[in-house]
């Protein structure tokens, strides 16, 4: 399966929030984008679509930034998936009603629910590194 970049970068995003979540200061956007490459106009149009989630809160001015809207325990990958991700699902194609068309779109209903069965196993204190290590972990 295939992860495009805007779902990397919306990823990525999240676990620099959750890494800095106990930080009282909201995380500019340039501080998350020096950090792990992310074209600055991709991550401020994923930020806007986590915010109008939930998933993110905002605040204005000299000092403003981008914070967790929840805490990072209660936020999975299909959380942010979700809002990215609009995939049309295969019961609601227009293909022929044929005994192999039923097939195929039994393997990617199944194929879809696996997908978000595991993503919503993951939250982001999953993945955010330890204080002594630089690394994300799975």
């Amino acid at each position: 399966m295939l992860i495009t970049a805007r779902a990397e970068y919306a990823c990525l995003a999240m676990l620099e929030l959750a890494a800095r979540h106990n930080d009282p200061r909201p995380i500019r956007l340039t501080e998350v984008t020096d950090k792990h490459a992310i074209p600055q106009r991709f991550l401020v149009q994923i930020l806007l679509q986590m915010k109008a989630a939930g998933l993110v809160s905002t605040s204005r001015g000299a000092s403003g930034g981008y914070r967790l809207a929840r805490a990072p325990e209660t936020i999975t990958l299909a959380d942010i998936l979700g809002v990215l991700d609009r995939m049309e699902k295969p019961e609601d194609r227009n293909l022929a009603p044929s005994t192999m068309a039923r097939g195929l779109q039994s393997v990617w209903k199944q194929l879809g629910e696996t997908r978000m069965h595991f993503l919503q196993k993951i939250r982001l204190t999953d993945l955010v590194p330890s204080s002594n290590s630089g690394d994300y972990v799975i």
